[in-house]
């Protein structure tokens, strides 16, 4: 009876590590952007999400992707969600400029990799700081749907460079990288560079454009409803950039 039991198991393990690498290897038919594998939504709360992030990628090409997976199996949550995303393609393959939002429900584990385009906006840091202190708090409360949307959100304000990190966030840090250094070198060569040109508007390495004038949100100009449905992935890649943690 212990064998046939521990043959069972067995069995049930090697059919979940063969799920969790169909997820990884291939998308969805038809291809979507909020993809629960775990009914932890409701098809309501789904449709919302699906809606409101086809909009956000009608309106600047750049794909927000969210995947919830039961258990890793063995994998590791950062390199579940970089294979994911170069595997499905998230994000355009001219500008890399796609998100996978991974989670793992049981393992109480969420990963957030950004892709080649969009590393100089969304950084490890505003990842980072976006788990600990908009999702988690949720994730923690049994609140998924309400962690994924405000975390979403801020994932749209960080690539449009309206992210702000909690005060004191950032000197948990060990210092100033190198990276941050020349992040800021760019900025400010963009800035007076811009400023000489005279041009209202800026396109980032994630092909987001971006403007001048205030008072713009990621939904205007005319944005489509989500009527069209989705028209699939890009062909986007990734190369690591982003953050993971438990909850």
């Amino acid at each position: 009876m212990r064998r046939f039991l521990f043959i069972l198991t067995l069995f049930f393990s090697f059919s979940a590590s063969a799920q969790i690498n169909e997820i990884i290897s291939s998308p969805p038919k038809p291809q979507k952007l909020v993809n629960d594998y775990t009914n932890t939504l409701t098809p309501q709360q789904v449709q919302a999400l699906e809606t409101k992030l086809y909009q956000y990628d009608d309106s600047t090409s750049n794909q927000i992707v969210i995947v919830i997976v039961n258990s890793l199996e063995g994998y590791s949550i950062d390199d579940a969600a970089i294979e994911l995303g170069r595997n499905w393609g998230v994000g355009n393959k001219k500008f890399n400029n796609g998100v996978v939002v991974f989670v793992a429900k049981s393992d109480r584990k969420l990963a957030i990799q950004v892709g080649y385009g969009l590393e100089g906006v969304i950084t490890d840091l505003t990842t980072k700081s976006i788990r600990e202190n908009t999702i988690n708090p949720d994730f923690k409360a049994g609140n998924f749907y309400r962690g994924l949307d405000r975390g979403t959100d801020e994932l749209i304000k960080a690539a449009e460079g309206r992210y702000s990190a909690p005060e004191g966030y950032h000197k948990k840090g060990k210092g100033i990288s190198i990276w941050n250094i020349i992040f800021i070198i760019i900025i400010l060569l963009l800035i007076f560079g811009g400023g000489a040109a005279g041009g209202g508007t800026y396109v980032s390495r994630g092909g987001y454009t971006g403007w001048s004038g205030g008072g713009s949100d990621w939904s205007g100009g005319g944005g489509s409803s989500s009527g069209g449905g989705f028209g699939g992935f890009g062909g986007g890649s990734f190369g690591g950039g982003g953050s993971s943690g438990s909850w």
